[in-house]
């Protein structure tokens, strides 16, 4: 069976799987005529219809069935309170009212039945059939009862719907909490696998949840708005997808900044056109932008930058990785114009104390530590209540690896590192790797992440690069859509915050191998490059 660089894709059930969608929209639009013209009644409050696509599109489609009461009313200034989950249909709260939703969607249901999207169901059979793992994950309810209605049931390895959700407590979209639970479920990761979705808070779902590949299907005619998103690709059907071009676009590779600087030719260099199976897909404009548009000064630039191999060399061991004084002053300058942030697999102090710039914010751990100016700062809760097994871990490998000559147990109070760079005998890796897999199956708490040449031990937890990235931004209140966000980084550790990124700002890889495959969307060769970017950006910002 061929091998292919995705493991899972993971589908939304309705209008992607299923044409339940009209029912849903033909229930809310009753449910919610209805309340409205008892207020109208009752209140005197003029009667305004509950439309497709002013209402249903933009406060309802996607979303669970309460969050999506609460906010449509919102937006008709209307504030009820929640109620329970319990609440009869007839009973004026958001849970009564949602509850009204699903009982004329279940007649409906009943009296119409529910079709299939036949190339939906090929595309399923076609992934299970080369050994790729599927899953279906939705903000409804109804999800089992709808798959069951229509023979489905079975053809799924996972479902997280809305009643799992609860079971869970998970976030509904736009956040990506479903998606991830499925892909865990499968047994597989979020970056190595494609979410499908047809709804906008669904495909920020995806991108939130730091998917590989996230897919639109505009059933709605509404392309430009599933990439406005954060779709990668976006289709009409799912006929026109296959799992040769999913596969391509897993392998696709950053292109050189600096070569494409005055003029990057457009999406065929970032995705080759002989990828695509007809002119129907639609490449997310962001990866189609000229150099010149990268750096837009219209816009606030906020920049993510790792720290060992993006603002020093790689070396053979952390302790030697010292910011050079010249790419120091550099980074102090531009926090001087932009908002700056160091995210590392190191301890924050580690690399707090070894930049010294007070004006910048400080992510350690892989995000797990994050401090600022004016008293910003957050440690992970879950992450703090590991810290004494991650010691108790330190002194296991010590004792085990302490005969291995060359190998490196850096010790990050959230998480443990084993380098191997310096490894005498490489015949000795395969029991290092056989130990830290051996402490990740007997500890739940805890997750291995491979780097370059490392395993580090952590807390088995959905936190990464990305979820810092993005917790940044909600903090300081910076809006994706009226800032230049970039990512630089050099590491597979990386690759987590460059899916955050993508489609909402520009990653940048910094790599000298320009055959190795990245999300990222340009490559910077090295260091040096990095400070001959960050000059550029400097000098265009004072012009």
């Amino acid at each position: 069976m061929e091998h292919y660089s995705f493991q899972s894709v993971i589908f939304d059930l309705d209008g992607v799987i299923t044409k339940t969608a009209t029912l849903h929209a033909h229930a809310w639009k009753e449910t919610f005529d209805q309340y409205l013209k008892l207020r109208e009644k009752r209140d005197g409050e003029p009667f305004h219809e509950f439309t497709y696509q002013n209402d249903y599109l933009t406060f309802v489609d996607g979303k669970p069935r309460y969050q999506g009461v609460k906010t449509f009313l919102e937006s008709r200034s209307i504030t009820l309170p929640f109620g329970n989950p319990s609440d009869p249909p007839d009973k004026e709260t958001i849970t009564g009212i949602g509850n009204k939703k699903n009982q004329l969607f279940h007649q409906l249901l009943k009296e119409e039945g529910a079709e299939v999207f036949d190339s939906s169901i090929r595309l399923v059979k076609k992934l299970k059939e080369n050994g790729l793992k599927v899953g279906v994950a939705s903000s409804s309810k109804n999800c089992q009862a709808i798959l069951k209605s229509v023979g489905l049931e079975d053809l799924f390895q996972a479902r997280v719907d809305g009643i799992v959700s609860a079971e869970l407590g998970l976030k509904g979209k736009p956040e990506g909490d479903i998606f991830v639970t499925a892909a865990k479920n499968l047994g597989t990761l979020p970056e190595d696998s494609v979410v499908v979705e047809d709804a906008s808070s669904g495909v920020e779902a995806g991108r939130n949840g730091g998917f590989g590949l996230v897919l639109g299907v505009a059933r709605k005619n509404n392309k430009q708005e599933l990439a406005r998103a954060g779709a990668d690709l976006v289709v009409t059907d799912l006929a026109e997808i296959d799992i040769q071009i999913i596969n391509d676009w897993f392998m696709r590779k950053p292109k050189p900044f600096f070569e494409n600087y005055d003029h990057l030719k457009g999406a065929s260099e970032i995705f080759p056109k002989e990828h695509l199976k007809d002119k129907k897909i639609l490449i997310n404009p962001t990866y189609q932008r000229s150099g010149k548009s990268v750096i837009d000064t219209d816009k606030k630039l906020v920049f993510f930058l790792d720290y060992d191999g993006t603002l020093t060399p790689i070396v053979a061991s952390p302790e030697l990785a010292v910011i050079s004084q010249e790419m120091k002053q550099t980074v102090n300058e531009l926090s001087k114009i932009h908002t700056v942030a160091v995210v590392s697999g190191r301890m924050r102090e580690d690399v707090q104390n070894l930049l010294g710039i007070k004006a910048i914010f400080y992510a350690g751990s892989h995000g797990f530590d994050i401090k600022g100016p004016g008293g910003f700062t957050m440690i992970h809760p879950v992450a703090k209540k590991t810290i004494p097994l991650v010691s108790e871990i330190i002194e296991q490998l010590k004792q085990t690896l302490q005969d291995m000559e060359g190998v490196l147990i850096e010790e990050k109070k959230f998480s443990v590192a084993v380098h191997y760079r310096n490894l005498k005998k490489q015949e000795n890796l395969a029991f290092i790797e056989k130990t830290v897999n051996h402490i990740i199956q007997k500890h739940d708490q805890l997750r291995l992440l491979k780097g370059k040449k490392v395993f580090e031990i952590l807390p088995n937890i959905d936190w990464d690069k990305g979820k810092a990235v993005r917790w940044i931004m909600n903090a300081l209140e910076i809006p994706w859509d009226k800032t230049s966000v970039f990512y630089i980084g050099d590491d597979t550790t990386d690759e987590y915050a460059f899916r955050t990124v993508v489609t909402r700002g520009t990653a940048i890889m910094v790599t000298d191998d320009p055959s190795k495959p990245s999300l990222a969307d340009f490559q910077l060769q090295s260091p040096k490059e990095v400070k001959k970017f960050f000059e550029q950006v400097i000098a265009i910002s004072n012009q």
